[in-house]
């Protein structure tokens, strides 16, 4: 009798999941509450795959030995409540296809920085190996450990990715900081969900690694109470460390196991202190698995960023546009307005996961000279900064955004589209409300 594996979800993790699922001798019946997306159906139904959308068939759910959710599915929408209530396990995509894999696994997390450290880490090793992006970016994980064909796997997961793993063990993990994020998700509690994201080396061994930001008190005082087996490996810029990476005279530097790499910040492609770290996580792992020192120097020098994180889109009447839809929270926006260099005026908003705004009030009051709010909802935007930047505009959409924004700015300012918050109001996701950011700025 065949196992069956009932899918929820059929985005990019559900489909890989089903495509997987069905190479490896699973019944497999995929179920998505909305609407499957055209793509999507296109590759179900060449594959034979059953399917349904706009609702789920529960008995037929019910009767499967195992259940992947996608990680947009939250554990307190109704069917995942009924399917624990019934002891059908429910795991994540990532928990499934790390099962049919010998590849090693470079896993990432943090609430900010995991897409650059990610990308910037693929980019190096793809130099020297055989290896694939995958996770929270591009295909999915499942679909490219189907294909059979990668030795290595850097991976990109979120904290709902890794909520729904058991026995995934990455041979390298990394968490690249700590700050509130998804709290709608967590039930408002900071510390379940920095529990969530130490998941990542709970099935860890002796043999594998985890790297981490030395400076972030939150990452130090969990691993201060709570002992784990894998090799801890620090990346500080505040201080000197006997294994792991520091900066010294204005240059990196990684010791491990007797190995020395150096490099000068002032080089990198990107700059920027959290970049600089960023450039540490991922120099760290190219080091533990022996790529060449002049190999991972030049990624690095030549690696200018991921799109939508502090894009520079285009420079009109001297005024910088600059695309940062990939802040999705106030830590993300708070390294963005950190980085401005001349008066901004910051296209900001979307669905608040449980924002407080208070750490961005220095900021705002140095670099902002006027906000445009991009939402449906604003009051505690407006809340927040009525006192300190005169001009709060209100607006419906991101084209009426860019619009004023390009009345606001002055020669020399910058406009920067940073909104600290998801993006669901009123666009698909992140990338489309960058895309439309920058189509908007094309049609000024």
């Amino acid at each position: 009798m065949e196992k069956m594996i009932a899918i929820l979800g059929a985005g990019e993790s559900g489909v890989g999941t089903a495509l997987l699922a069905k190479k490896n001798g699973y019944e497999v019946f995929v179920s998505d509450f909305g609407n499957i997306k055209e793509k999507y159906k296109k590759v179900l139904i060449e594959n034979m795959i059953n399917w349904e959308e706009g609702g789920h068939s529960q008995a037929k759910i019910l009767k499967a030995s195992l259940v992947m959710k996608s990680p947009g599915i939250p554990e307190k929408a109704p069917i995942v409540r009924l399917l624990i209530e019934n002891n059908v396990p429910v795991i994540s995509e990532i928990e499934f296809a790390s099962q049919f894999t010998n590849a090693t696994i470079v896993a990432i997390t943090g609430s900010n920085g995991k897409t650059t450290t990610a990308s910037l880490t693929y980019s190096i090793l793809n130099s020297a190996l055989n290896v694939a992006l995958g996770g929270n970016i591009g295909d999915s994980f499942a679909q490219q450990v189907s294909e059979e064909k990668y030795e290595n796997f850097v991976l990109e997961l979120s904290s709902f990715q890794l909520d729904g793993i058991k026995n995934f063990a990455p041979h390298i993990a990394i968490v690249t900081n700590l700050s509130p994020d998804h709290l709608d998700r967590y039930d408002y509690k900071y510390e379940n969900y920095i529990a969530s994201k130490f998941r990542i080396t709970m099935n860890q061994t002796e043999d594998d690694y985890f790297i981490y930001d030395g400076d972030d008190d939150e990452i130090k005082k969990w691993l201060d109470s709570n002992p784990i087996k894998a090799n801890k490996i620090p990346f500080s810029i505040t201080r000197k460390v006997d294994e792991g990476a520091y900066i010294e005279n204005n240059n990196i530097h990684i010791n491990i196991h007797n190995t020395h790499f150096t490099m000068p910040i002032a080089t990198l492609g990107m700059q920027g202190q959290h970049n600089t770290k960023n450039a540490m996580a991922a120099s760290t792992v190219a080091t533990l698995l022996k790529i060449r020192k002049q190999t991972i120097r030049e990624c690095l020098e030549n690696f200018q960023g991921v799109e939508h994180r502090l894009e520079k889109v285009l420079k009109i009447n001297n005024v910088m546009y600059i695309n940062d839809s990939k802040a999705t929270n106030v830590n993300a926006t708070f390294y963005a307005l950190d980085s401005m260099q001349t008066p901004t005026v910051w296209i900001v908003g979307g669905v608040d996961k449980g924002n407080d705004y208070e750490e961005l009030l220095r900021l705002v009051n140095e670099k902002v000279k006027a906000i445009i709010c991009l939402g449906v909802d604003n009051e505690k935007i407006k809340a927040h900064f009525s006192n300190i930047v005169e001009t709060i505009v209100e607006t419906a959409g991101m084209e009426e955004a860019v619009k004023v924004a390009y009345k606001l700015a002055d020669r020399n300012d910058t406009v920067l589209l940073s909104p600290a918050c998801a993006s669901f109001d009123l666009f698909e996701n992140y990338e489309d409300r960058g895309r439309q950011f920058k189509e908007a700025v094309r049609k000024l």
